[in-house]
């Protein structure tokens, strides 16, 4: 209190570890403030345009911040995500449908931290005394399971312990009496003999101790259960097989019970995926659990001796996440889906969304998110996530898109970083992820280049010269390779009623576009079809032809074939047609152009509304020319080959001259006066 009221006393005070002996007064104007962490005013990102990362600013991806809860890390979907917060908090099953990769598994651990906090449980079996195939259930709070189960183990252990003794008594009493008589031998018949009989007569004293089948932390979080591809005794629980069921030797009836799925989601999530693999049985029996929130446990197999037990109902309230693709919603047993239609949510998973600064930016935390996720490679630059943001476009396969199928594009990002890390490079640049897309490519792909080169060998494949009925068409193979199909027509006279006949293994699709071409073969030719079979084969299609992006190559094939005009093979085309000659868009147009390519063949003819579609790698930019048409008359002036040009301008005429549809006439009354 005296060195308070004297400013002028000295006083020894501590700052950093150092004694300083001066007035209190003066430390803080003698020592200088600590240094701060400087604002970074350039990073790498800024030598590109700032629209193409959203106007994040980064030197490598280690500097963006990612979000600690999973529902803010989901891209893309923003529907499904407002959904899933609604369901979580108002605790309601959703249904959610669409392609593999783009969310659904991620949603579903996401639901299970948005669920309110809830007291957690311990499921625990008894025996029965009344009934042994009857275990009783008893539910505790979290964490008293093992408190319950420790205390009846302990008490169990001092039983055997007790039981033990005495017989040790027993015997050594029995052993001393025969060895005092004489009769020893007789001494151990008595002692096997009452062995055995503690041990046929005497329950064990294990045989009490209750067995925890569902146990939680009293702090944890709602449980999350992926029961993805499970079995009906996984699913619903089991009842485990018992081959010694006499004689002392048999396992109790409760402790083979054996909790299934949704058991251990109780007040949690179950998310199941490819909802249509599960039995139809097994759907049922979901439903009924769904619908009573218990659910006893008995043997799932009839030839099991765990199919006698079966117990009280034991609890299982959760939320369902039902997910698959279209053909789940197929084969779903229709009550269950009417049960989460009516008490929860259905929803379509995006596979694109739309390319503007904003979700671009969320694509380039999409990369920091896997490295970070990953743990064992390096961050991107920005060179390398710049590379990533144009594999999203051509991925989408639509213009101004990226897709959201972020399985397949994390894959890539990992790829690439295991090349950087072969390397010895410390941190992932473009030319990892220019060379992990030729590593990463799927096995469609791998295929699409070995059939290439096969066709080849065999001149399958012929890419200059001119030929008559024979053209080049393209195909997708999978979601993200393409492929030259070569088509051949060929006319011959009809022996009765002229028809379309093609081969190829078409399907339904693929079949009603071909019947869409002989209006056009009409209008052009002018020919009566009637007197001729007009015959379509579709090459090497080892696996069917599905879809009607082969019209216009049809088409083409056809006219060449019924007015022999040679057809340029240097050519490739694809597109839809309809029955008035317009060309229409189509899918994949990106990948059947890379492939013509691979084919040696120079001229692409695409519809003209996908040609902002187009995204080809660098190395095919220059190797092939993309012409866009709009009408069938368009394509046959660039494919065929005629010799009297005017006539077959006059016949592309006919093509153009569009029926005039007449009016109906309006009726008298509705006729204003």
């Amino acid at each position: 209190m005296e060195h308070e009221n004297n400013p002028g006393q000295k006083t020894e005070e501590t700052v950093m570890g150092t004694v300083l002996d001066v007035n209190p007064a003066q430390v803080t104007e003698e020592i200088p403030a600590r240094d701060t962490s400087p604002v970074k005013e350039v990073y790498a990102s800024d030598g590109y345009d700032a629209d193409l990362f959203g106007g994040v600013r980064f030197d490598t991806t280690a500097d963006l911040v990612i979000p600690p809860s999973l529902i803010d890390q989901v891209i893309g979907q923003e529907h499904a995500v407002d959904v899933i917060r609604k369901a979580a908090t108002q605790r309601r099953h959703v249904m959610m449908i669409g392609s593999p990769g783009t969310g659904k598994s991620m949603l579903a651990k996401a639901m299970s931290e948005l669920l309110p906090k809830e007291e957690m449980q311990d499921i625990l079996t008894y025996p029965n005394p009344e009934d042994n195939n009857n275990p009783i259930i008893r539910v505790v709070p979290a964490g008293r399971g093992k408190e319950i189960v420790a205390a009846h183990k302990e008490e169990a252990r001092k039983r055997a312990s007790s039981k033990n003794t005495m017989l040790l008594i027993l015997v050594i009493g029995i052993l001393g009496i025969a060895l005092i008589s004489g009769q020893l031998l007789m001494g151990i018949v008595a002692v096997a003999f009452i062995f055995m009989a503690f041990r046929s007569f005497m329950p064990k004293e294990t045989a009490m101790v209750p067995k925890l089948i569902v146990s939680n932390k009293p702090d944890s979080t709602a449980p999350f259960v992926d029961g993805t591809g499970s079995h009906a005794g996984a699913l619903l629980g089991d009842v485990r097989h018992d081959p010694f069921q006499s004689g002392g030797l048999e396992t109790p009836a409760h402790d083979r019970v054996e909790a299934g799925a949704i058991h251990r989601a109780h007040k949690g999530v179950l998310f199941i995926d490819e909802m249509n693999t599960l039995e139809l049985s097994s759907q049922q029996s979901l439903l009924t659990a769904l619908q009573e929130g218990e659910f006893p446990i008995t043997g799932q197999s009839e030839r099991s001796s765990g199919a006698m037990v079966r117990t009280e109902p034991v609890p299982c309230r959760f939320l369902m996440i039902a997910a698959g693709n279209l053909d789940a919603v197929q084969h779903m047993h229709p009550a269950l889906r009417s049960r989460i239609r009516g008490y929860g949510y259905e929803v379509y998973m995006s596979e694109t969304m739309n390319d503007t600064p904003e979700n671009r930016a969320k694509l380039v935390r999409f990369v920091a998110q896997e490295v970070k996720n990953d743990g064992k490679i390096p961050h991107y630059d920005p060179s390398a996530v710049s590379e990533i943001l144009r594999e999203a476009k051509r991925r989408s396969g639509r213009k101004g898109h990226l897709t959201v199928k972020l399985r397949d594009l994390g894959g890539l990002v990992r790829v690439a970083g295991d090349l950087a890390i072969q390397e010895g490079s410390p941190v992932t640049s473009v030319h990892h992820v220019v060379s992990a897309k030729q590593i990463a490519r799927s096995v469609e792909d791998q295929i699409s280049d070995e059939y290439i080169r096969r066709t080849r060998d065999y001149d399958l494949t012929i890419v200059s010269g001119n030929l008559v009925g024979r053209v080049n068409g393209l195909a997708v193979v999978g979601n993200d390779a393409g492929s030259v199909l070569p088509i051949t027509a060929e006319v011959t006279p009809s022996q009765g009623a002229g028809m379309v006949i093609a081969t190829g293994l078409l399907k339904e699709i693929a079949q009603e576009s071909i019947k869409n071409v002989s209006a056009l073969i009409k209008k052009f030719s002018g020919t009566d079809i009637r007197k001729v079979d007009i015959h379509v084969q579709f090459i090497g299609t080892y696996n069917g032809v599905e879809g009607d992006s082969a019209s216009v190559t049809v088409a083409t094939a056809v006219i060449s074939a019924l007015e022999d005009i040679p057809v340029r093979q240097d050519v490739a085309m694809t597109g839809s047609l309809s029955v008035r000659g317009d060309v229409l868009p189509i899918g994949g147009v990106t990948y059947k152009i890379e492939a013509a390519a691979k084919a040696g063949i120079r001229t692409i003819i695409i519809p003209q509304s996908n040609l902002a579609d187009v995204l080809i790698e660098e190395r095919y930019s220059d190797m092939v020319s993309i012409i866009p048409v709009t009408r069938i008359e368009e394509v046959l002036r660039y494919a065929l080959v005629p010799e009297d040009k005017e006539a077959f301008e006059q016949k592309l005429l006919q093509i153009g001259k569009h029926m005039d549809i007449p009016k109906m006439p309006m009726p008298a009354d509705n006729v204003a006066a």
